[in-house]
């Protein structure tokens, strides 16, 4: 079985892929890289020439960006379920979220966070359109729970559940009552928990 090496900081999104490998229950081993220093270091830069983080490496495979670690592992991993069976009628509902997620709901958020002119007139340019219209059409997805693709757990949830914790703690996304509800059915998860006391005994150590 290849090896999953996981390159990741514990203030980062490398929390959001801490908690799906913590799903899948498989082994793997980390790389704690530093901003500015082994982040950007040739070394890392042939993994991931953004030097960024997270990354992984499973086998001869790197994967960079969240989203796309999130699928590309419960694919590699089927038989955790982590992903709507290829062909089913909720496959299309997976990959819908879990890159409106990566795409307009991040950008809406940033552009709240940084303070970003959207108006009617740039709207219809910007992938995110109006931030009003990405937060109404993510209330509307999970309204009809428990989780984005009915009852399977996924790594859509994983995705979704991360970028609306952080939003909500950093006030660009308000902490309506679907979010909340939402929230409060997967971040008691056993791996969520895991994830998050692992990364927390990182930041305690630096």
């Amino acid at each position: 079985m290849n090896t999953i090496t996981f390159y990741t900081h514990p203030y980062s999104r490398g929390r959001i892929v801490r908690w799906m490998l913590e799903e899948l229950g498989e082994p793997y081993d980390v790389q704690l890289l530093e901003y500015g220093s082994t982040m950007k270091a040739p070394e890392y830069l042939a993994i991931n020439p953004m030097g960024k983080v997270p990354a992984i490496k499973h086998g001869d495979t790197v994967v960079t960006e969240v989203a796309a670690i999130c699928a590309y592992l419960a694919d590699q991993f089927p038989e955790k379920n982590l992903a709507p069976a290829s062909g089913s009628k909720m496959r299309g509902t997976y990959y819908r979220w879990m890159f409106f997620v990566a795409g307009p709901l991040e950008m809406a958020t940033t552009s709240k966070a940084f303070g970003w002119k959207i108006d009617d007139e740039n709207a219809v340019s910007i992938g995110c359109g109006h931030y009003q219209d990405a937060i109404d059409a993510m209330v509307t997805a999970l309204e009809k729970g428990p989780y984005i693709c009915g009852d399977q757990f996924t790594a859509a949830d994983v995705l979704i559940g991360s970028y609306l914790g952080w939003g909500i703690m950093q006030k660009n996304i308000e902490p309506l009552p679907a979010f909340t509800a939402y929230l409060a059915r997967i971040e008691g998860r056993d791996a969520a928990r895991r994830a998050n006391e692992l990364d927390d005994a990182l930041i305690k150590q630096d």
